[in-house]
């Protein structure tokens, strides 16, 4: 979608090897165009595509969810992690009965396919990225695909079409944030969001055929002001070394507590049942007097010490400069931070989204008090 008038390229995703454009001359209009469902944005993101009959049980035996019995149309998400619960590869997953399709961020997808190749054995299942295939975003609403967005599913050309969980709390899952109350009130519950894998050599016709229907370009910041609103975790952005999907509120969409053994489930259980995960998210409001924003990885004080960093930042058209940030679990919830900008500090203040207890809904109850000697540090 770069051919199409007024682009500027995404520097970032170009970084990341995937040329997409950040705005097409007014990244606030286009917010508003993708929230009432009249927008298309392309997304710095690659497919991998799995094959095979033995595909989707054996990712069920690798990834944090089911996928088992995934039906042709379903849609799913998949996180991979280390020993200790930590999040390595995250992924959108949906089958169209011959082919199970990961999609994933750009400068991860080789590695994610490298993975997977060295998982198989001797199973029928092949790997392969699909460089071919462009990730387009819309925000089609819940329900059927209506409106503008009501050919997708039927195109030969959409090779499947991802419906976004969050912020719902699938089977097998747990919520973080908003524990013990109604999850009405989620952000992310006004801007249920689907991908749409679209033939490479296709890609003209298909957004000629949405424009023709009202639909207008839109680019990577407006979609990304959204995201953050909603306070929905991305990998390239709210992942590092350490994360664990509980920090995040990943639980909802990613994870199932149920199902059989996978690399990393007895951390997943353990920060389950203890609680207290490390970490935790939250989102921001930062002071917009000073047109600057700062960028991922500023830091994020409290009383002069460093409590953590953001990692996503945004210019919302309703709520101003926003962020997400990744805090140490003890910051007090009712603290204005600071937050480093490159003209000097940004106050911010914070909504709650993973709480500092680490308790997800459904957490077993203690039998006693917890050993000090096994309190995670």
């Amino acid at each position: 979608m770069l051919a199409v008038p007024g682009a500027v390229v995404d520097a970032a995703a170009s970084a990341a090897g995937r040329q997409v454009a950040a705005h097409y001359g007014n990244p606030g209009r286009e917010q508003r165009a993708l929230e009432t469902g009249r927008g298309v944005v392309e997304l710095p993101s690659v497919v991998v595509a799995v094959s095979g009959r033995d595909r989707l049980g054996w990712l069920d035996t690798l990834s944090s969810q089911r996928t088992r019995d995934l039906a042709p149309g379903d849609s799913a998400e998949i996180l991979l992690l280390d020993v200790h619960g930590r999040i390595e590869h995250a992924a959108a997953v949906v089958d169209d009965g011959e082919r199970t399709y990961l999609v994933t961020e750009a400068d991860r997808a080789a590695g994610l396919a490298a993975f997977l190749d060295s998982m198989r054995f001797m199973l029928d299942v092949s790997v392969a990225v699909r460089e071919d295939v462009v990730v387009l975003g819309v925000v089609p609403g819940g329900g059927p695909l209506t409106g503008p967005f009501a050919d997708l599913a039927a195109d030969a050309d959409v090779l499947g079409l991802w419906r976004d969980p969050w912020p719902g709390v699938v089977e097998g899952g747990t919520r973080y944030a908003l524990v013990g109350r109604d999850d009405a009130a989620h952000p992310g519950r006004e801007l249920p969001v689907a991908l749409a894998l679209v033939a490479g050599d296709a890609l003209d016709r298909v957004v000629a055929a949405l424009g023709a229907a009202g639909v207008r370009p839109a680019g990577t910041l407006a979609w990304e002001a959204l995201r953050v609103a909603s306070w929905r975790p991305r990998l390239a952005r709210e992942v590092d070394d350490r994360s664990l999907p509980h920090e995040l509120d990943w639980l909802r969409t990613a994870v199932h507590l149920h199902k059989g053994c996978y690399k990393g489930q007895e951390g997943v259980a353990r920060t389950f049942n203890l609680g207290r995960p490390p970490r935790r998210l939250a989102f921001l409001h930062l002071d917009g007097s000073d047109h600057l924003l700062p960028e991922p990885g500023a830091a994020v004080e409290h009383g002069g010490r460093v409590v953590g960093s953001i990692t996503s930042v945004a210019r919302h058209h309703e709520l101003g400069p926003i962020a997400l940030a990744i805090l140490k679990r003890s910051t007090p919830v009712d603290a204005t931070l600071d937050v480093t900008g490159p003209a000097g500090p940004i106050a911010a203040s914070q909504e709650v989204i993973v709480a500092p207890d680490g308790h997800g809904d459904g957490r077993p109850e203690a039998r006693g008090p917890v050993t000090p000697g096994l309190r995670r540090r």
